[in-house]
């Protein structure tokens, strides 16, 4: 069973986020799609209630440095 990712999994998020989302540019993606987003991944089990935006923020730069590689 693949780990179930949380809040804090900030790189593997943003990598994830990457993969399903090859062609958006992170710093464009309003954090309310992004929290929806991140929920909606197979991978992820936390309680959606225990994002903030500190956590937000690592993600959207996690998924910005992956992004930006592959560019």
């Amino acid at each position: 069973m693949p780990k179930q990712l949380t809040w804090n999994d900030a790189e593997d998020i943003g990598i994830a986020l990457y993969e399903a989302h090859p062609d958006a540019d992170p710093l464009q993606i309003r954090f309310t799609d992004m929290h929806k987003w991140v929920t909606e991944l197979d991978d992820f089990g936390d309680d959606p209630a225990k994002s903030n935006e500190p956590k937000l923020e690592a993600i959207q730069m996690a998924w910005y440095e992956e992004w930006k590689d592959n560019q």
